[in-house]
């Protein structure tokens, strides 16, 4: 059986952890395939848009403990334990997410940029009752994502929240049925494909960059990028549709 599975749809790869025995947790195999697949949707100027999700019930209970002795030869990886917790990509990804999504899964959907879940998905850092340190980005990520206060809440007592109150501290962006998860994310890489690539790119990558810098620096950064989007005539050409009374009012351009 393939433990990693990968889908292509118009310009979105789908990513799918499929161990639903072990619920999608991720073992040294699986981190090395999984580090292969997101350097290549890096390089593949025919994609746009990611979504990461798991088969079965599960999102991912993250590192696979059966295998921790070979996944601890990536711990210094500089892709990260998990095969690419620590790159940086310059396109969007979106976790879809259902059931368990905890442990060093978590820390996976943290990595995305929008997180869509089931009402029934429960996140939490279970890995504290086994002294598995963080190291697949959740200490970095999640204070950023929910605020200190709420981050160190999740990361110190390693409690299991439900779906709603992920929703309500702005861990996830989408909450929906538990099958309609997938077609959500699919709706939503489609319209984020759909836009003009560079500077939708330059735009995520400036918040990123920006992200814990003084103003002024912060600013500095934005201009940066905004000048290479301008650079790329996306600007150009989209005032001509404009224009022309494409895209008015929040309509979508085909």
């Amino acid at each position: 059986m393939e433990k990693v599975l990968t889908e292509i749809i118009e310009n979105i790869l789908i990513v799918t952890l499929n161990d639903p025995n072990n619920r999608n947790a991720v073992d040294f195999d699986m981190a090395n395939e999984l580090e292969k697949i997101w350097i290549n949707f890096e390089k593949n100027d025919n994609l746009n848009v990611a979504i990461i999700t798991g088969s079965g019930n599960n999102f991912s209970a993250g590192a696979n403990l059966y295998d921790v002795k070979r996944l601890l030869n990536r711990v210094e990886n500089p892709n990260g334990p998990l095969g690419f917790t620590r790159l940086i990509i310059n396109k969007p990804v979106i976790a879809a997410i259902n059931g368990y999504c905890v442990a060093g899964g978590l820390e996976i959907a943290l990595w995305a940029d929008i997180r869509v879940a089931g009402k029934n998905s429960k996140f939490g850092f279970l890995e504290r009752r086994f002294g598995v340190p963080l190291i697949d980005g959740g200490t970095q990520r999640l204070p950023k994502i929910i605020g200190l206060g709420r981050a160190l809440d999740l990361i110190l007592t390693g409690r299991l929240i439900d779906a709603q109150e992920a929703y309500q501290i702005g861990l996830i962006n989408y909450l929906v049925k538990d099958n309609e998860v997938l077609s959500k994310s699919i709706e939503i890489a489609k319209m984020i494909s759909s836009f003009p690539q560079n500077t939708l790119r330059n735009d995520r990558l400036s918040v990123y960059e920006g992200l814990g810098s003084r103003l002024s620096d912060g600013l500095n950064i934005e201009m940066k990028y905004g000048i290479n989007s301008i650079k790329t005539n996306e600007l150009i050409n989209g005032s001509e549709l404009f224009k022309k009374g494409l895209g008015r009012h929040g309509e979508i351009i085909k």
